[in-house]
């Protein structure tokens, strides 16, 4: 007898989560794929200039523990994370002005993760967290996955807006407020000491945790540091402040961490255990042998000094590049500047015309939780040299204001306003 194949299924499979349907993904992961040619000159990316890390270093933080401790290195570790790389990123904060004990530091794979880690142990669906208005996408993906309530909180040049902050603590009773408060991604803004003690005071009085996240404080061109919200009265017990060695030290590494009151800290470990059990123990393990042996924060000092380089040669081209009353501004460290064009332009419709001029942008749009300003953008001026950014400026010219257009060019050399913008007013 022949056997009869089994009929083909027709049932469908179910149906995704909710959550995985709703949010989309990131515009800027997409413009990245669209302008992968290596003649395009991407100002889009938020990449650190890969000829600045310190490879020979790394490898042979990496030789040597694969070397002297294989068993260990390529074991399974703490959630927690390893104590050598928690004791040193403690006494990076402790040397900072923030007293910290490696028990305060939970090591995550990124900061993005920690982010994410923070979202589950804190956000329930339906809950309201308020965020910077423009704010980091990924942390709009993240707030989004956990089904919160997103509400953007008003700032200036000085960041975050104190008493608007507490009105809308008032009318939301929100969890958490999330913030980057240095060299913030994407404007480059930097959130005023006096601003930081407002809020805190704000969040100590109201009920509110803080998540800080700093992947950008270290790489400061000029001006005075300020200190970290979470070192501020009324924030102590209730900030949770993240950090990395992404642009710091190699983004490849995938080392990030968390500083939290215990509790909070606590109810992190549980939800990375259901994550990934832990970060890499080899990672840990060479970026703890690299820090004992190696100076990062003269490493750092130089990477500084070259973006600082690269913001300068950004900044000089902007007047011509931008259409005549664009605004931007003059950040005092980080990676990315931000810009406005005149009323009446779409940042988002233009990069279609700039793509083929082989450069590229991030419109400004995606970056609100409020009603967009359709008219930002983001530039990234770390990752080309100065001669590439001065090509890719020109290039930009070209798709915004068009090759054979005249620019008045009066403002080419004028000061930076007392809050770094250029231009007729203030982004």
């Amino acid at each position: 007898m022949t056997a009869t194949a089994p009929a083909p299924s027709t049932a469908p499979v179910p149906a995704l989560a909710a959550r995985a349907a709703a949010v989309g993904g990131s515009p800027v992961r997409d413009i990245l794929a669209v302008t992968a040619r290596p003649e395009v000159i991407n100002f889009a990316g938020g990449l650190p200039a890969p000829e600045f890390f310190d490879s020979e270093g790394v490898a042979a933080a990496y030789q040597a523990v694969l070397t002297t401790r294989p068993g260990q290195a390529l074991q399974y570790s703490t959630t927690e994370g390893e104590p050598a790389l928690r004791a040193r990123i403690a006494g990076r904060y402790t040397g900072g002005g923030l007293a910290t004990d490696a028990d305060d530091i939970l090591v995550t794979t990124g900061s993005q993760q920690a982010l994410s880690l923070l979202a589950t142990a804190l956000v329930e669906p339906g809950d309201t967290v308020l965020v910077e208005n423009p704010c980091y996408l990924a942390a709009l993906q993240v707030f989004a996955f956990a089904g919160a309530r997103v509400v953007a909180v008003p700032g200036d040049e000085e960041g975050i807006d104190p008493g608007a902050l507490e009105s809308l603590i008032a009318e939301h009773r929100p969890k958490l407020l999330y913030t980057v408060p240095t060299f913030q991604n994407p404007t480059g803004r930097t959130m005023s000491a006096g601003r930081r003690a407002a809020v805190a005071a704000v969040a100590g009085r109201r009920g509110l945790w803080i998540v800080e996240d700093d992947p950008y404080g270290e790489l400061r061109f000029e001006g005075e540091r300020v200190p970290w919200i979470a070192a501020h009265a009324g924030a102590e017990d209730r900030t949770a402040l993240l950090g990395s060695f992404s642009k710091v030290m190699a983004p490849g590494l995938r080392l990030g961490w968390l500083r939290a009151p215990a509790a909070l800290r606590r109810a992190c470990a549980i939800a990375k255990q259901a994550a990934d059990l832990h970060t890499p123990t080899v990672n840990q393990l060479a970026a703890a042998w690299y820090l004992e042996r190696y100076d990062l924060d003269a490493h750092v000092a130089k990477v500084a000094g070259a973006y600082r380089e690269r913001r300068d040669a950004m900044l000089a081209g902007l007047a011509a590049a931008l259409p005549e009353g664009s605004t931007w501004n003059r950040p005092e460290g980080g990676m990315f500047l931000w810009a406005r064009l005149p009323s009446g332009h779409d940042a988002t419709a233009r990069l279609r015309e700039v793509i083929t001029h082989d450069v590229a942008y991030v419109p400004g749009a995606p970056f609100y939780a409020g009603t967009p300003d359709p008219a930002t953008l983001r530039l990234c001026f770390v990752t080309q040299t100065p001669d590439e950014i001065t090509e890719g400026l020109r290039r930009l010219r070209a798709g915004l204001v068009g090759q054979t257009a005249e620019r008045g060019g009066s403002d080419a050399g004028a000061p930076a306003s007392r809050d770094g913008i250029r231009g007729a007013q203030a982004s």
